[in-house]
């Protein structure tokens, strides 16, 4: 059961809020999506030039659009089923002993004791997709977003292969 899923068996009510909305843009987008390239295709049967021009320049924004979609959809994923089988292992990265601002974050000097820490673990079992998620929450938690975001996409590359071998 993972912690989304109260002891109910059903989803949490948060989640599924989240769901509702990430599904009421992913078809806002799509309803965006389809008026754009609808207007785009009158352009280029316009036949002048500019309208031609102007045509194909919008065609391309939905297909770069649902590109963007589908990539950020595949990310959103792939990252929740990664927490979903460390929350089940039981080796998300514990904050809740950490001392905090009154925003809610994770104060600097204990982000970056933990991030010492994990990366540590990480360095003694650097293919492991498990240590490199529990990189990717440190960076995190130590404001890197950048690193984060790649050393996610690490930790997702080396579980796919864990589960294909």
């Amino acid at each position: 059961m993972s912690a989304a899923e109260p002891a109910t068996g059903r989803p949490d009510r948060q989640v599924v809020k989240i769901l509702a909305l990430v599904a009421f843009l992913v078809l806002a987008l799509v309803y965006y999506f389809i008026r754009l390239g609808s207007l785009a295709i009158a352009y280029i049967a316009d036949g002048e030039f500019a309208g031609v021009a102007l045509g194909v320049g919008m065609l391309l924004l939905p297909i770069v659009g649902i590109w963007i979609v589908w990539a950020t959809l595949q990310a959103a994923f792939a990252h929740q089923r990664l927490a979903r089988r460390i929350d089940e292992e039981g080796l998300e990265v514990d904050t809740s002993q950490l001392p905090r601002r009154p925003s809610g974050r994770i104060e600097r000097a204990a982000a970056d004791e933990l991030f010492a820490r994990i990366k540590t673990e990480w360095e003694a079992d650097p293919d492991n997709w498990r240590s490199s998620y529990r990189l990717a929450r440190a960076y995190d938690y130590a404001g890197d977003r950048t690193r984060a975001r790649e050393t996610m996409r690490r930790a997702v590359a080396l579980e796919k292969l864990e589960r294909e071998a």
